[in-house]
């Protein structure tokens, strides 16, 4: 650190600590963003399968889990993708758009993160990695840190320090103790955007079948259904709609499967089936993987003979087809989610700020709040739309 009093210090130089900090320091404040982590931007440099699904064309509020499902609206309203989008394009970084609005770069993720630390170097930010902070207390209206490599202080104090996913990268959770020191009230954090774990005694079935993938329907007791790619795995399900589905599902919940998501009307096509005399083994087979085939037939004990299906039975094989209940006993854990749920809670916080109501000039944006978005660029976009929103009042 090269002086020991700055007019904001920002923890956490991950997506959304380096957005505030490069457009607080483009409207002329003297900012440090510190990180104990060795880089800068670890998550983003993993995120999209090493591509960074940096954004969303398609943005909107319902796109995010937040105990108040207003707060993001104001935030997301002032910052939307284009803005990114510009930024992106402005630096010659190469994209795609894949389904659903998704945009990815094309020459891989480091490219996002290159262009941060050359805005950050533009904007006149000092950036101080591998460097801890001890305590933080506020005196008067001054912030004073203590961190491992000296104290400082500061008139303003932001925390984008996010979640518990991804250990590796040092993930912790700082913002949230920070966040009950000064009294806030924090909503207990779970992994999100995270495989399935089947209960023990089912994990043979499911472990023979690993490395399948199908289109599938899902839901959850409350939530919206998804449609996607669902992947077996040696201990449950993964896939990106399963993952979409972690966010809502609780223990000791079923969620539900639709193994037929693009046949219409599943009742009909399975009349119509039984009345051209067709085999149950070759229908599914038009639409699932031969060995799930057989080994769903004999789980269920469904025969091959559809002409040999009373009504009433042919209702149950529609059923265990469409509305398929399975029981999940745990997530995969904070080591495999892509985000972390709860956080501080947004009660706490300016939905127009992001300074905290209690305690003047501390801020907290980004994934340390209690905003989780889906899959699909959604969290990267509130990253930088909530760092948007609070560099303007800094």
């Amino acid at each position: 650190m090269t002086q020991l009093h700055y007019d904001v210090v920002i923890i956490g130089a991950g997506a959304a600590g380096m957005v505030c900090a490069i457009q607080a320091g483009y409207r002329g404040l003297n900012v440090l963003l510190l990180d104990h982590a060795p880089k800068p931007g670890a998550k983003i440099r993993i995120s999209g399968g090493g591509k960074c699904n940096f954004t969303n064309r398609r943005v909107e509020p319902k796109h995010f889990i937040c105990a108040n499902p207003h707060f993001v609206k104001s935030a997301l309203a002032r910052y939307q993708p284009e803005a990114f989008i510009e930024w992106v394009e402005r630096h010659n970084i190469a994209y795609e758009e894949r389904d659903n609005g998704q945009l990815f770069t094309l020459e891989g993720a480091g490219q996002i993160v290159a262009m941060l630390r050359t805005e950050l170097d533009w904007a006149g930010v000092e950036l101080q990695l591998n460097c801890d902070v001890v305590a933080v207390i506020k005196q008067h209206e001054t912030w004073s840190i203590s961190t491992s490599q000296g104290q400082l202080t500061s008139a303003k104090l932001v925390v984008a320090t996010g979640g518990l996913s991804y250990p590796k990268l040092r993930a912790s959770d700082f913002g949230m103790k920070l966040a009950k020191q000064y009294g806030l009230e924090v909503i207990p954090s779970r992994p999100g955007l995270v495989p399935l774990q089947m209960p023990a005694r089912q994990r043979a079935w499911w472990s023979d079948l690993s490395g399948l993938s199908l289109e599938v329907a899902v839901t959850a007791q409350r939530g919206p259904r998804f449609e996607g790619a669902m992947l077996i795995t040696h201990q449950g399900l993964s896939g990106p709609c399963i993952l979409q589905v972690s966010n809502y599902w609780q223990p000791g919940e079923p969620i539900s499967l639709n193994l037929l998501p693009d046949v219409k009307n599943v009742a009909e096509w399975l009349l119509d089936l039984k009345q051209n005399a067709q085999s149950l083994s070759g229908a599914l087979k038009q639409h699932w993987p031969k060995r799930l085939v057989q080994a769903w037939q004999t789980k269920f004990e469904f025969d091959d003979h559809l002409a040999n299906y009373t009504q009433l039975r042919l209702d149950q094989l529609g059923t265990s087809l469409t509305a398929w209940s399975i029981y999940p006993d745990d997530t995969a854990g904070y080591a495999k989610a892509e985000v972390s749920l709860g956080g501080v809670s947004t009660d706490e916080v300016s939905s127009k700020t992001f300074e905290t109501h209690k305690v003047s000039g501390l801020y907290f944006i980004g994934e340390v709040l209690d905003v989780t978005g889906h899959l699909g660029g959604f969290n990267f976009q509130w990253a930088w739309a909530s760092a948007h929103a609070c560099a303007q009042d800094l």
